[in-house]
């Protein structure tokens, strides 16, 4: 198997509590796709496409342990198996009836699919990160996941977008920094240090922070920052699913040694970080992200051009240009 390019991985898609309510839509890669649950809660995922007559799967209902379309009533079985064709009960439908079904796992509070049949890129290993974990999302952004996952590895915005939180537009400099990589060329800054006026949900002023930064795949990457009061570590990943080449759907999750301040609050700190990097995000043009030129760069973007240039080695095409 071609293990090279967007469909050689596996990419998150849902929260792993989602689709317990019945069938759901969902899009990946471009890809319609329909997750629902066998009696037992398994998640299955499925095209969301009947091959009968072409109607969506997603808007059907879980009948007798099957998926029954809402046109015809045909149903599936967690194999995408055509277990039957209400309209000729003794019919036995052919192999060619079967819808295709995708892999489905569960890694870090989220749902997983790939399109491959059998990726061999897994869910990123997370085991290192403190104990406590927050998810925020979605975020549906009209954007393409590279463009998304860019943002969250730049710090030169935090001065205007991110003023008087994680920046100061009177002091915009980016410190001097190294990018690294990991032995699989996964692009890593070890050591950044900034000043921000609040870098967490439980800053009660601000303070100097040490950040590191490292991308954990084409459309994901984690933050880790420890203010140098010693006060809580806190680990954040963004993670992308590429939804179209110009739009995709967010999660950000939190790792916390912080156990004292409540969980909305810190979601209320990241929903509002986030608040203000998505109408920028969504006003950028392109919105697939330039991996072979096309936009200026300055020694501030290191760590972006390290990015897109891993996104080349890697073969992803899907949301660049």
């Amino acid at each position: 198997m071609d293990s090279t390019g967007e469909r050689g991985w596996w990419w998150p898609v849902a929260l792993q509590d989602e689709g317990v309510h019945g069938p759901q839509a969902l899009r990946l890669l471009g890809h319609s796709l329909v997750l629902w649950r066998t009696p037992e809660g398994e998640p299955v995922l499925l095209d969301d496409r009947c091959p009968h007559r072409g109607a969506r799967l997603s808007l059907g209902r879980v009948v007798n342990e099957r998926l029954q379309c809402p046109y015809h009533g045909w149903q599936f079985d967690a194999q995408g198996a055509c277990a039957l064709v209400p309209a000729v009960p003794g019919f036995t439908p052919p192999a060619s009836s079967a819808v295709a079904r995708h892999g489905v796992k569960v890694e870090h509070g989220l749902l997983w699919c790939n399109l491959a049949g059998e990726a061999s890129h897994p869910p990123p290993d997370l085991s290192h990160l403190p104990g406590r974990q927050l998810i925020y999302g979605p975020f549906d952004v009209e954007t393409s996941a590279p463009r998304a996952v860019e943002n969250f590895l730049d710090t030169s915005h935090f001065a205007f977008v991110h003023e008087g939180w994680l920046g100061d537009a009177a002091h915009p400099e980016v410190p001097d920094h190294d990018v690294s990589h990991t032995p699989d060329g996964r692009p890593v800054i070890e050591h950044y240090r900034a000043w921000q006026p609040r870098a967490s949900a439980s800053a009660a002023e601000g303070g100097w922070v040490d950040y590191r930064y490292e991308v954990l795949n084409p459309y994901a990457a984690l933050l880790t920052k420890r203010g140098e009061a010693g006060g809580p570590q806190d680990s954040y990943v963004i993670w992308a699913c590429p939804v179209t080449p110009e739009s995709c759907r967010l999660w950000f999750a939190q790792y916390t040694t912080d156990t004292d301040t409540p969980a909305e609050t810190l979601r209320d700190f990241q929903v509002a970080i986030f608040a203000q990097d998505q109408p920028v995000l969504e006003s950028q043009q392109p919105k697939t992200l330039p991996v072979s030129g096309g936009e200026a760069m300055s020694a501030a973007d290191r760590l972006s051009a390290a990015y897109r240039r891993y996104l080349k080695a890697q073969r992803i095409a899907f949301g660049t240009c």
